[in-house]
């Protein structure tokens, strides 16, 4: 009977351990299935909303490419508008709206003001190479890898670097520092404190609370594939250098809330000099530092234009025939003066000053 009874135990256990192997790797799978669907694409600018170097006086640009860890090309641009630049801000761009070329305005902006603009589309990205993107890491190794570039540029080897870096950039110019503690100063919109925290953050709206049994293999998946970088938060970049910040976060972003970035940012840091912190107060993301009264404007009358169709763009089979009218819509009616010229005046002169004191 006890001999029965160790071998009913033993098979058993058997049975759990085998269920849990089975579960573990389910989880496991199921994690790094969402984790590629959301992170591991190529994005590509929609055309019709592209800015182009013939939209602002002045802006002159050349292309660069450099390599990033594994190899793949990237593409980037040196914008420069008249001679005597002072210093050049490297600008760190968004996830999943194509690559640099929505920050343009951004790019002209400081090229006006005496900077070099070194803008470049990450990995997965508009002309840069790559398949997908791959994750929340790769970001920091690409702007790593940028700032090397620059620095051994003899073209602007002796000039002094700036960041500006919003959304998935703002995360990525706070977590270089621990690479390139050195920069002068860093001005991040937007931004979140850890990879992990991007994807908990939208993960919670599909799974709700379901999304914390995933966090465990999505960071065991980040870290095999990233090694150190998966780790890298923006505070410690903040703790290995001395670089002055400005932190921008709007009180309602709807994309990045304010608790996987400003907030714990502002927990740590409000005392400190080093910071400067700005909240706009409203809900916006990708306008946080632009003045949206255009594009309100703008959409209102493709609002109206969308009434005027004899067809239902929602179904499947007009899928095609909307996308042309729309491109054709938008290349017809956009104001390509006013839509080249949305950012916050008041915000920029802020940003342009801390620039011009913190390079010297």
């Amino acid at each position: 009977m006890q001999k029965k009874g160790s071998k009913a135990k033993k098979i058993i256990i058997s049975v759990i351990c085998v269920l849990l192997v089975l579960v573990i790797g389910g989880m496991w799978g199921l994690s790094v299935m969402i984790y590629n669907d959301n992170f591991d694409k190529r994005f590509e600018s929609y055309e019709p909303y592209m800015y182009y170097v013939e939209d602002f006086e002045g802006l002159q640009r050349t292309q660069y490419k450099f390599e990033s860890d594994k190899g793949q090309m990237l593409t980037g641009y040196m914008y420069s508008s008249g001679e005597n630049q002072k210093g050049v801000v490297v600008i760190a761009h968004g996830f999943g709206g194509g690559g640099h070329n929505s920050y343009m305005d951004v790019a002209n902006y400081f090229a006006s003001n005496g900077y070099y603009v070194f803008a470049y589309d990450a990995t997965g990205n508009d002309e840069s190479e790559g398949d997908g993107v791959g994750g929340m890491p790769q970001g920091v190794i690409d702007l790593e890898h940028a700032i090397s570039f620059v620095k051994q540029s003899e073209d602007f080897s002796d000039l002094p670097i700036v960041l500006f870096g919003h959304s998935w950039g703002g995360y990525s110019v706070c977590s270089v520092l621990s690479y390139h503690p050195d920069v002068k100063a860093v001005i991040e919109c937007s931004g979140f404190e850890s990879p992990s925290g991007m994807f908990e953050s939208e993960g919670k709206k599909i799974a709700g609370n379901g999304i914390y049994l995933m966090m465990p293999f999505v960071k065991l998946h980040e870290f095999i594939k990233y090694g150190k970088y998966a780790s890298n938060t923006a505070i410690d970049g903040f703790e290995n250098s001395d670089a002055p910040v400005i932190v921008v976060h709007c009180e309602g972003d709807p994309v990045v809330p304010v608790e996987y970035g400003y907030d714990i940012f502002y927990a740590k840091y409000k005392d400190n000099e080093r910071f400067t912190f700005i909240k706009p107060q409203n809900n916006e993301h990708d306008y946080v530092y632009r003045d949206k009264t255009y594009a309100n404007e703008f959409d209102a009358e493709f609002d109206e234009w969308l009434k005027t169709l004899d067809y239902d763009y929602n179904l499947e089979e007009n899928k095609e025939r909307f996308s042309k009218d729309k491109e054709n819509y938008l290349h017809e009616n956009l104001d390509r003066e006013k839509w080249s010229d949305m950012l916050n005046k008041e915000m920029f002169e802020q940003f342009l000053e801390f620039y011009n004191t913190n390079i010297k």
